[in-house]
């Protein structure tokens, strides 16, 4: 076995394999229910959507399709490098921008803006999931949309928790391990990549961490940045979340 020595920081080694490892998430459905939730709170047509966070590209590829004008926005320029790959081969009219979400600088006002798989529980702090709020309410246009999942704290205490996962595919064997902080709900994440090449494997690693909030804080952050909150929903459902609900979606829409 053979360490990589180009391990490079962020999402590098992941990004190669994002897809494979993530290929039971149904991308199509969660396209459609960000659909239902816009057509539900602002009902108009040709609307300019960012896709904040957006990996790999696979969402905005699928609100492209349901005649989106996407942005699609991440600090990741592997994933990024996938995501125009997926845009060449569909003929899609998605731009791309290599951004950090706490600093998203736009060309003009946004429409709707959506921010999946709990991506916000993985900005380092409070205060960067503040500031992240703050950008996206400078660039929605009055009554704009801003629409995105977090996970729980239920799912960091019973579901993530102290668990290693192992994920297989035919290029690389995934070790995920998590380490739970009960005094603040964060999860120490570790990932270690083994890649095949022929008979030999090279390991890479990677960290990172996730953070849990309280709903209630996640809501006064918005209002302090210029939303109002207009649905919780338990995890693509149109159900209220409960004491079990692993990912709440949270609606909320630009008044300031």
């Amino acid at each position: 076995m053979n360490e990589k020595s180009d391990m490079m920081s962020g999402y590098s080694v992941f990004a190669r394999y994002y897809d494979e490892l993530t290929a039971n998430i149904d991308y199509k459905k969660r396209a459609d229910y960000f659909h239902l939730i816009i057509q539900k709170f602002k009902q108009t047509e040709n609307m300019l959507l960012l896709d904040l966070a957006c990996g790999t590209g696979s969402i905005s590829e699928e609100m492209a399709k349901l005649g989106y004008d996407v942005i699609g926005v991440d600090n990741s320029e592997e994933m990024l490098g996938i995501a125009i790959e997926k845009k060449f081969d569909s003929g899609l009219p998605i731009q791309y921008l290599c951004q950090d979400m706490r600093e998203i600088d736009m060309f003009g006002t946004i429409d709707i803006t959506i921010c999946a798989l709990d991506s916000i529980n993985h900005l380092p702090s409070f205060d960067d999931v503040k500031k992240t709020f703050s950008k996206v309410s400078l660039f929605a246009e009055p009554d704009g949309l801003f629409i995105f999942d977090i996970n729980t704290i239920h799912k960091h205490l019973n579901i993530l928790a102290d668990n290693t996962f192992t994920y297989e595919t035919d290029d690389v064997f995934l070790v995920w391990e998590n380490k739970l902080n009960k005094s603040n709900y964060d999860i120490n994440i570790n990932l270690e990549f083994f890649e095949r090449d022929g008979d030999k494997y090279y390991r890479s690693t990677e960290n990172f961490i996730e953070k849990a909030y309280e709903t209630s804080d996640i809501d006064n952050a918005l209002i302090e940045t210029g939303f109002e909150i207009l649905a919780h929903y338990d995890d693509d459902s149109f159900n209220p979340p409960n004491d079990n609900s692993q990912r709440i979606v949270i609606v909320a829409r630009k008044i300031r």
